[in-house]
C-alpha cells in the first residue's frame, strides 16, 4: 500500500459571521478540502456556516453550545481522520492570517510529513502591545518546558498537524490554552518542528475582527497550564536522566 499525503484545511470558528465565508473561499483556492467546526456560534454566524455547507464549499461540524477553541479543533481532528485525511492545516476563522502562505505550509508538510509545521508570526501595524507582551511571556515558558526553543511562537493558530501525532499528544485544554499545550506535548513526543513566517494582522471591529480572548480567565488558564507543563517537563527530564543519564557517565 502506497502512503498518500492527504491534507485538509481545518477552520475552528465562533461568531465569525463577517469573516468566515471569505476565509473559506480564500483557503479553498489552494485545492485542499475545507473542514469547518462551528463552536456553538450565534444565529448569524451559524447561518454563514450552514450556507457554506449547502454550497459544498466546506464540510461543517456543529457544536450545539460553545465548548472552546481546543474542543473545536479536537472535533475537527476526529472529522478529518474519519474522512481519510492525514494532515490538517489549521487556520482561524477571523481572517488574521496571510492565507497566501497555505501552499508554502502544505509543501513543507508533504516534504516533512511527520513534522509539526508552525507559523512564526510577523505582526502588522495595530497589534495590541498587551497581546505581544503576553505572547513573549508564553514563549519564554514554552522554551523552558521544551528545554530549548524549537517553537518560535506557541500561540499562533496557523499550523499543519500530522493528525495521528496530534491526537496521540492528548492535549486536554479546551480553550485558548489548547494551541500552547498541544505544541509542547508534540515536542515531548519527539515530533519534529518547522517554523515558517506568516504575516498576522489584527482586524478592527469594522472589518469584522472579533477577539474571543478573555483577559482574566484565559490568562488564568494559561498561567495554570505553564505551571503544569513546567512541572511535568522537569519530571520528564529527571526520569530520562535516571533512565539514560547514569549509563552515559564516564567511570574511571
Amino acid at each position: 500500500m502506497i502512503w498518500q499525503f492527504r491534507p485538509c484545511i481545518l477552520i475552528p470558528t465562533y461568531n465569525n459571521a463577517a469573516t468566515l465565508a471569505s476565509v473559506v473561499d480564500r483557503a479553498a483556492v489552494y485545492g485542499a478540502p475545507v473542514v469547518v467546526v462551528d463552536d456553538g456560534s450565534d444565529a448569524a454566524a451559524r447561518t454563514v456556516a450552514e450556507s457554506l455547507q449547502a454550497q459544498g464549499k466546506a464540510q461543517v461540524v456543529f457544536h450545539t453550545a460553545n465548548r472552546g477553541k481546543g474542543a473545536a479543533v479536537r472535533t475537527g481532528f476526529a472529522a478529518a481522520v474519519q474522512a481519510g485525511f492525514t494532515h490538517a492545516l489549521q487556520v482561524d476563522g477571523d481572517g488574521q492570517h496571510d492565507l497566501e502562505q497555505i501552499p508554502v505550509f502544505l509543501r513543507a508538510a508533504a516534504r516533512l510529513p511527520t513534522a509539526l509545521i508552525m507559523a512564526s508570526p510577523v505582526f502588522g501595524p495595530g497589534t495590541p502591545c498587551s497581546r505581544r507582551f503576553g505572547r513573549e511571556i508564553t514563549n519564554f515558558w514554552v522554551a523552558i518546558e521544551t528545554f530549548g526553543r524549537p517553537i518560535t511562537d506557541a500561540m499562533v493558530g496557523f499550523r499543519v498537524y500530522p493528525l495521528h501525532a496530534a491526537i496521540a499528544a492528548a492535549s486536554r485544554g479546551n480553550r485558548m490554552d489548547f494551541d500552547i499545550e498541544i505544541a509542547v506535548r508534540m515536542v515531548w513526543a519527539a515530533t519534529p518542528v518547522l517554523n515558517l513566517p506568516v504575516e498576522v494582522r489584527y482586524l478592527t471591529a469594522a472589518e469584522g475582527g472579533v477577539s474571543h480572548f478573555r483577559m482574566f480567565w484565559d490568562n488564568v488558564r494559561i498561567s495554570w497550564l505553564h505551571t503544569r507543563l513546567t512541572t511535568e517537563g522537569i519530571v520528564r527530564r529527571w526520569l530520562l536522566w535516571q533512565r539514560f543519564g547514569r549509563r552515559l557517565r564516564w567511570t574511571p
